[in-house]
């Protein structure tokens, strides 16, 4: 094919100036388009590349975008602008772009209410009602799924960008939040075995109290009058709760308030220790690096304690396959809870998401009743009630502090 003369070069080539005009260099065959050039008068025409640039010659191959995504990608989570083309897109929201958004919404939020009050249940089920009563290795089942779970959602369904831990020191910090999620997560789990789900999730409502403790205590915060005033009916609640509980058990009672202020703690200690920008990280890709520390942190707890959990599980297993199915749907739902936490708060916000987990307790309380049939008292009912409306006052209290600040 003879070379083109400049009066009859396509539209989309561009000729340089004089003075830019490198000489032909030899052996370069089988180009891509980027690097296609066209012989004139011993010199080289170098092609306009399509975004309006000029295409460089020596372009390396590291430098192209790889999968769609510039090679410089980073994260667009907490306060990264990052790349447009790192948006964590896939085949997991095509199916969400065929439903009105509304009605995407509603049905992410009925997944929420389903895997919460459903491992919740479940858990119940199984310590209680079932006869398996091993705890810490029902957790390390629950961490080793959300580890699994994890890698598969941003590994290959690219649910979120994937963001690496970047330091030793990051990496301590997150061993230390996989400690209190630990502990936080068996307490809970060993509560089920002593006391109701609703007698659980009366307990649980009190979040909001300890963690106003806690950032007192360890970084001095103080809240408004109003605030800590809102924290009053939640205390007095569950006091009412705790006196007229049928059921009432004392190491079960221990046990989730453990549950409940190690959670609160981790809200705390996360805030502190990854502060800046470079290590904060996703949800779930905080999950994706907490489950599998989790995971080893229980093993020999669960070794130790439960020793003969293993031989127990087989010998169940042998005779009963259902036990099977409970601990592996067990397992998957304890990730679909973590999964639809982010879902909701990506799809609404925040402050949804702490309402709705009010009217989970009820729901959760309600239903848990009418399955198990564990016995309830109008005044039992009376004090999760007034916990529950402590909480909402609580939040709006909160919301109108910062709203104040935000004006000053």
């Amino acid at each position: 094919m003879m070379n083109p003369s400049p009066t009859t070069l396509p539209p989309t080539l561009k000729l340089l100036p004089f003075d830019h005009w490198r000489e032909e260099r030899p052996q370069k065959k089988n180009l891509k388009f980027e690097s296609l050039s066209f012989k004139v008068a011993n010199f080289t025409v170098i092609p306009k590349h399509p975004n309006g640039g000029i295409a460089d010659m020596d372009r390396k191959a590291d430098d192209q975008p790889k999968n769609g995504r510039s090679a410089n990608c980073r994260p667009r989570d907490f306060g990264h602008s990052g790349d447009p083309n790192c948006d964590g897109r896939n085949s997991f929201y095509t199916v969400g772009s065929y439903l009105s958004p509304s009605l995407l919404t509603a049905l992410i939020i009925a997944s929420w209410f389903m895997s919460n009050i459903g491992v919740l249940l479940l858990n119940k089920y199984l310590l209680s009602f079932y006869g398996y009563r091993y705890p810490i290795f029902l957790t390390m089942l629950h961490m080793i799924s959300c580890a699994s779970y994890s890698y598969v959602a941003i590994n290959f369904l690219e649910l979120v960008p994937r963001q690496h831990i970047l330091s030793r020191k990051q990496f301590l910090k997150i061993f230390a939040l996989s400690l209190i999620f630990c502990f936080s997560v068996v307490c809970g789990n060993t509560s089920l075995r002593y006391i109701p789900v609703s007698f659980n999730q009366a307990i649980g409502a009190t979040t909001p109290f300890f963690t106003a403790i806690f950032a007192f205590l360890i970084t001095c915060k103080k809240e408004s009058a109003e605030v800590y005033f809102a924290l009053l009916p939640v205390v007095l609640g569950i006091v009412l709760a705790s006196n007229s509980e049928p059921l009432f058990n004392l190491f079960g009672f221990l046990v989730c308030i453990g549950s409940t202020a190690g959670r609160a703690l981790k809200s705390v200690v996360q805030g502190i220790l990854l502060t800046s920008d470079a290590e904060k990280l996703h949800s779930m890709n905080l999950l994706l690096y907490m489950a599998p520390m989790a995971a080893m942190i229980l093993l020999p707890l669960t070794l130790y304690i439960e020793g003969n959990v293993a031989r127990v599980t087989l010998e169940k297993a042998g005779s009963d396959y259902f036990i099977v199915f409970l601990l592996l749907g067990n397992a998957t739902v304890a990730y679909l809870v973590n999964l639809t936490n982010f879902l909701v708060t990506k799809h609404t916000s925040a402050l949804t998401l702490q309402v709705l987990g009010n009217a989970k307790a009820a729901l959760a309380a309600f239903v848990s009743v009418m399955i198990f049939r564990n016995p309830v008292t109008v005044m039992g009912m009376t004090g999760f009630g007034v916990t529950v409306m402590g909480v909402v006052l609580y939040s709006e209290a909160k919301k109108r502090s910062k709203a104040q600040l935000a004006a000053q």
